[in-house]
């Protein structure tokens, strides 16, 4: 059997789920990995790593030491010793599904040049006889998360054209988003696999959810080589939070929509802080009625916190008092955080503010423009082969001869499945797509997709592969393109690809996809008119 074409690295702290880890590769099936690197970062002395597991297999392993300076630098460490064209990266405390190594192979097998990336599926057990608590709530996030390494692959020339991980962010936190927001910005693609690992929410003292309110779904991964930690030290942990104004300062404050991270309660977090200052300053200083009235919203504001925390449950008496007590820790423990990494990084924000530069929009003018076809060019019948039933969108003529009078050039890229499934030939196609540009005037490259989903391609949206073709085809980086359609699977293989999107819904559009979605306008054009440069 011929080996996998990638190079396992796993970071790692010296905890028992190393071997769990290594135990799973080995009595798993598929082609052997190139080599498996472990990265032990550990400050201090400890037993040594035993990799025994995979060279009983036969395995190429080794162990290399660590700097202790946190996964970014020790991720870096394990992929340059490496050799193979691509890098899988697993967190220490993941267990690979009996299938992995044989998945990560179809997953990897094809793909085209221009993807960069690739990201295993995360699942995290919860107990079916009763209902989960807060911490085990927080790792399920981890079912959603984006980029996340304890499971992601980059071919290894991404990695080196990137300059790796940045060693700038010291802790396990946002530093796999920095690393997949550079790589889609230099017109690197990333996809989700088919292979799957399982996360177990593993043991947490009342404390630990201190450390998991950074307003972002990934945390309990990123935090998960820290290893255990005690009811205060989880507080101090909340340091995550300094490394944002970071994420802000080097990739601006859009970042958020193009990482996949949710906004979490920063905002909230920070009025409650100054209103529990307030109120201690003003009893201070004996002004009663401004110590009460802001002592009141500080307990309201906690009080919502924890019970939005209490009410999903188990709503045992030990799990109330922990909530109770780690809802008012949070605040103030978020805030000082952010605070401090907002003092750390305030030479690169001052550069930002000093920089002779015009001041741009909200949305910035792109490039080009890329448009889906059925449900937004022109109404969406199921795989129509038939010329005579197509029918424009309305408002679609008007959208398109704006973007023409504007110098904005177009292309389509639409799925067109019926062709894999037999229901419709590629001469349908061509003909359908010849009877849209009679109606709509030339619209430029057209970029078909007609594999099925389960084919695996590259270019089926929501990979990125039609996307990066078209900006390929008009002269662009796909950064500099926004994508106009109307279900997620269109804003997906924009954010890919590293596009920018914009949601036009249909009634076929789910109201998960509309709320999750960056902008979303209510017809083509107005989000013509979004995209050319009128405010959010």
């Amino acid at each position: 059997m011929s080996g996998l074409p990638a190079a396992i690295v796993v970071p790692t702290l010296g905890r028992p789920g190393l071997r769990r880890l290594m135990e799973a590769l080995v009595e798993g099936s598929g082609p052997p990995p190139a080599a498996v690197i472990v990265v032990d970062d550990r400050r201090g002395a400890g037993a040594p790593i035993d990799v025994a597991p995979l060279r009983a297999a036969g395995w190429h392993a080794r162990v290399v030491g660590g700097r202790g300076a946190g996964p970014a630098a020790a991720r870096n460490i394990g992929w340059r010793l490496a050799g193979a064209p691509w890098i899988a990266f697993l967190d220490d405390d993941v267990v690979p599904s009996p299938t992995w190594r044989a998945d990560l192979a179809a997953d990897l097998t094809g793909l085209a040049p221009e993807v960069h990336g690739s990201q295993g599926r995360i699942a995290v057990p919860l107990p079916r006889d009763r209902r989960p608590t807060d911490w085990e709530r927080n790792v399920a996030g981890l079912r959603d998360a984006r980029w996340a390494t304890a499971d992601m692959a980059y071919r290894r020339s991404a990695l080196a054209a990137a300059g790796g991980f940045d060693e700038r962010f010291p802790r396990a936190y946002r530093e796999d988003a920095d690393l997949a927001l550079r790589v889609m910005a230099a017109g690197g693609g990333l996809v989700r696999g088919r292979r799957l690992v399982e996360h177990p929410p593993g043991p947490a003292g009342p404390w630990t959810s201190v450390r998991l309110q950074r307003g972002n779904a990934d945390d309990p991964l990123m935090d998960a080589l820290h290893g255990p930690a005690g009811p205060w030290t989880s507080v101090r942990l909340q340091r995550g939070n300094a490394d944002d104004p970071l994420m802000d300062a080097l990739h601006g404050r859009g970042w958020r929509d193009r990482a996949g991270a949710p906004r979490g309660r920063r905002r909230a977090h920070v009025a409650t802080s100054a209103a529990a200052v307030l109120a201690a300053a003003a009893a201070a200083r004996g002004h009663r009625r401004v110590a009460a009235a802001a002592g009141l919203t500080w307990t309201a504001a906690t009080a919502d916190f924890a019970w939005r925390r209490i009410a999903p449950g188990p709503r045992t008496p030990r799990e109330v008092a922990a909530m109770v007590a780690t809802s008012a820790a949070i605040p103030p423990a978020a805030t000082w955080h952010a605070l401090r990494g907002l003092r750390g990084c305030r030479g690169l924000l001052a550069d930002r503010v000093r920089a002779p530069r015009p001041r741009p929009p909200a949305a910035p003018r792109p490039r080009a423009v890329l448009l889906d076809r059925d449900g937004t060019l022109v109404v969406d019948v199921p795989y129509n082969g038939d010329p005579a039933r197509v029918r424009p969108m309305p408002g679609a003529a008007e959208a398109v001869d704006r973007l023409r009078r504007e110098g904005v050039p177009t292309a389509v890229v639409s799925n067109q499945s019926g062709v894999a499934r037999g229901f419709i030939g590629d001469g349908q196609v061509a003909a359908v797509n010849r009877r849209v540009e009679d109606l709509l005037g030339d619209l430029g490259p057209w970029l078909i997709c007609p594999h099925a989903p389960e084919d695996g391609c590259a270019c089926r949206k929501p990979r990125p592969g039609l996307v990066i073709r078209a900006a390929r085809a008009l002269g662009v980086a796909p950064a500099e393109c926004v994508v106009i359609g109307d279900i997620g699977a269109d804003v997906d293989a924009a954010r890919s690809a590293g596009a920018r999107a914009v949601l036009v819904p249909t009634p076929r559009t789910r109201a998960e996809e509309v709320a999750a979605a960056p902008l979303v306008a209510p017809d083509l054009p107005a989000a013509v008119e979004l995209v050319l440069g009128a405010p959010r």
